[in-house]
């Protein structure tokens, strides 16, 4: 089969379309859940602070576990650790479905984010072994402007499905075309003919995954427990250290998990640097405005998906047209442009109030999609253009890596700020009625989207500070 389809001229852009699909779900199943969290809650009668672990377990798992798949794959063959994931990523998928308490669903997340991570890593490998020269950068920009729109596609989505049937059908829809994928690429995807030889830095996964991981615990759970609180300065200092020690090893020792050279090239920094803050901001929006229209607007799910949807369909739009402008004028300009539109779009949205309509909303989810179209595809490729061609896919694990940490921290301090503050405004409120409580969501929605906005501000300025030092092609 395989033979057959190797003569064929659009062979690589077969490879190309099974590995975008496997990140497309990988990704989109990070904020597809965000509609359902308030169904989800009121389902198994949990707070906010509990359910929002069904999206932060996920991406915590994807993030502790992507150099580690990314290392496997290297060494043990891509497309069998792909394919592997895919039927993780499905078999998680259909427990989520048949979830009957909070933390079975929180378990099952687990199990499908490992699956997730095993298809992110591996996928921009896959791309650059079949891609050849500078076109494997551009191609690999075009896998990264899938990845934020599918970030972005997954809110409209999942309020469509809850609307038409219920939350377990965000899960459902994985079955089906799990499958197919997987059949897709046992298929498609071309076996190896050799693999990287070495051995795998076991102490370097082990220090990145318990340093990663305690860090963005305390990040989630730190208004829970108290800022200073032991637990919560204890596994902070405890994080720290992990991954102190996880950095000083890295660069003592011949094969590491991450080649931490690359972040002396400033465009690679700065680039992953402001890759990281503009999933930062999103996710502060991507978390808290379903809360925003269910529990204020008072809309259904669907309407929720469609108020939401401006977003995506604008970035679509957006994205490809910024890619190709990226190629005429400076990588630079587009970047910068485009975090400053999604800091206003952020800006907009935190004067939402119990007055506003959707239109109001549909406008400030476009603003931010014109603005994040805008910057995607050009960082990808700015970054990307900044290393040897022999460490492009090695470079694009790591923008995986930044872009979940950020989806993860963007998610944990949009949930801390909005509960902090709205606890605070509710204990110096006298008389606590509906209004109290209307008005403590609101103060506490607003600076939390404001936090975000500073995110894509701070973003923009190191952006820009890329200023003669991008490269528009891939380095020899």
């Amino acid at each position: 089969m395989q033979d057959k389809l190797k003569n064929l001229p659009y062979y690589r852009w077969l490879i190309f379309i099974v590995t975008v699909l496997g990140t497309f779900m990988a990704v989109l199943d990070s904020s597809i859940v965000n509609v359902a969290l308030p169904l989800i809650a009121v389902s198994f009668g949990v707070e906010l602070t509990n359910v929002q672990w069904v999206v932060t377990a996920y991406l915590l798992v994807i993030s502790s576990l992507l150099p580690l798949f990314g290392k496997i794959g290297d060494m043990y063959g891509r497309r069998k650790i792909y394919l592997l994931g895919f039927a993780i990523f499905t078999m998680g998928s259909l427990l989520c479905s048949l979830s009957s308490t909070i933390w079975y669903l929180v378990v099952s997340r687990v199990l499908q984010g490992a699956g997730a991570s095993m298809l992110m890593s591996n996928a921009p490998a896959i791309i650059s072994v079949t891609f050849p020269g500078t076109e494997r950068g551009r191609v690999l920009g075009m896998n990264g402007t899938v990845v934020a729109l599918a970030a972005m596609a997954g809110p409209s989505l999942g309020g469509i499905l809850v609307g038409l049937f219920n939350w377990k059908w965000i899960f459902y829809i994985n079955l089906p075309i799990g499958v197919l994928a997987y059949l897709l690429g046992y298929y498609i995807l071309p076996f190896e003919k050799k693999y990287a030889s070495g051995t795998f830095d076991f102490k370097g996964a082990v220090l990145f995954a318990l340093g990663m991981t305690g860090l963005l615990v305390v990040l989630s759970e730190g208004h829970e427990w108290g800022w200073n609180s032991l637990i919560t300065v204890g596994i902070g200092v405890i994080s720290l250290l992990l991954l102190s020690s996880f950095i000083w090893f890295e660069g003592r020792i011949k094969e590491p998990m991450i080649d931490l050279s690359l972040f002396k090239r400033w465009p690679f920094l700065a680039g992953n640097a402001s890759g990281l803050l503009s999933f930062m901001a999103m996710f502060s929006n991507n978390m808290l405005m379903p809360f925003y229209l269910h529990s204020v607007l008072s809309l259904t799910p669907t309407q929720i998906g469609l108020a939401i949807t401006p977003f995506p369909l604008l970035m679509a739009i957006a994205a490809p047209l910024s890619g190709y402008l990226s190629e005429r004028v400076s990588p630079v300009l587009l970047t910068s442009s485009g975090l400053g539109i999604l800091m206003l779009g952020l800006f907009y949205l935190a004067d939402l109030d119990a007055y506003s309509t959707i239109w109001h909303v549909a406008v400030g989810q476009g603003i931010m999609g014109i603005g994040n179209g805008m910057f995607q595809s050009p960082n990808n490729n700015s970054v990307l253009s900044s290393v040897p061609v022999s460490k492009v896919g090695l470079a694009s694990g790591i923008s995986a890596l930044m872009r979940n940490v950020g989806m993860v921290s963007g998610t944990a301090v949009a949930v801390s700020v909005f509960e902090s503050k709205r606890q605070q405004v509710l204990a110096e409120t006298l008389i606590l009625n509906q209004d109290a409580y209307m008005g403590a969501f609101l103060s506490a929605y607003h600076l939390a989207l404001m936090i975000g906005a500073c995110f894509a501000g701070i973003g923009f300025i190191i952006s820009l500070s890329r200023k003669g030092h991008v490269h528009l092609r891939v380095v020899k």
